[in-house]
């Protein structure tokens, strides 16, 4: 079975990269906004997803999106689909 194959009830999220200081994986925020029980506003929430990134692709501010899959480790139950945006990097800084 092909890993590009995804199952028709498979969640499908887009979300920003927020981290990727770990090998192969990478650490994607995604905001939503949701109705407040009581007072008559939203509210936005936001929820933070460890996704599998198997060439260790994805850099800080990339908009890529996710799908879920069985748990590759403890943390980990997404991986990456498809990257939308990707975010130019820039000329490093020396840290001297």
């Amino acid at each position: 079975m092909s890993e590009t194959n995804t199952t028709r009830n498979s969640k499908i999220i887009t979300g920003t990269v927020v981290g990727n200081r770990m090998d192969k994986t990478a650490v994607v925020q995604s905001h939503r906004r949701v109705a407040h029980k009581v007072y008559p506003k939203f509210v936005s929430r936001r929820v933070k997803y460890k996704v599998h990134d198997e060439e260790n692709s994805l850099n800080v501010g990339d908009t890529v999106r996710i799908v879920e899959t069985r748990p590759l480790s403890r943390d980990k139950r997404w991986r990456l689909l498809d990257v939308l945006e990707k975010v130019p990097m820039g000329p490093e800084k020396s840290g001297s």
